[in-house]
């Protein structure tokens, strides 16, 4: 083998402040980056595949779900991970992107918060002791996605139960 780039990283073991799971998309990474940061995650275990909460909420096949679930649990396992961060985006493609809801930004919010809240009650129901938090990403923010019991507002997106905070 040849170093072909150097540089310095911590090698000693780590506390994971959470597992998080999004799209691999790249327009919405950035924006990922710091929000996690603003979060305080600094250590994170990032499962980045394409969909992020599709493969929980509405799987291909029995083995997006399984690999998904044995990457929080292997986050759990080996860097104690006890809260776990999943999204969505807008526009992605493995729902058919935006145009699959021929444009209308409501409906697809509202898909995306059925589907962030099934992801989020299968990894409550597979690890009891974990905090998960659901979360869309649009193109100009991030919105924490509510269960039905939380009281509703006079905004479109937060009548879905989707609270939001800009980057």
């Amino acid at each position: 083998m040849r170093k072909v780039f150097h540089f310095d990283s911590p090698s000693a073991p780590y506390v994971a402040d959470a597992a998080v799971l999004c799209c691999f998309d790249h327009r919405i990474g950035t924006a990922v980056r710091k929000f996690l940061k603003k979060q305080g995650i600094e250590r994170a275990d990032m499962i980045v595949v394409a969909g992020g909460a599709k493969t929980l909420a509405s799987p291909r096949n029995h083995f997006e779900e399984d690999f998904i679930l044995e990457q929080v649990r292997m986050s759990i396992r080996l860097h104690q991970t006890k809260r776990v961060i999943v999204t969505s985006h807008s526009d992605c493609a493995t729902y058919g992107g935006l145009a699959h809801f021929k444009g209308d930004h409501e409906a697809e919010a509202e898909h995306h918060r059925g589907e962030l809240l099934r992801a989020a009650r299968l990894l409550t129901s597979n690890f009891p002791g974990i905090s998960v938090e659901p979360y869309f990403v649009t193109f100009d923010g991030i919105w924490e996605v509510k269960n039905a019991e939380h009281p509703k507002s006079t905004l479109p997106q937060k009548e879905l139960g989707i609270v939001g905070e800009t980057a």
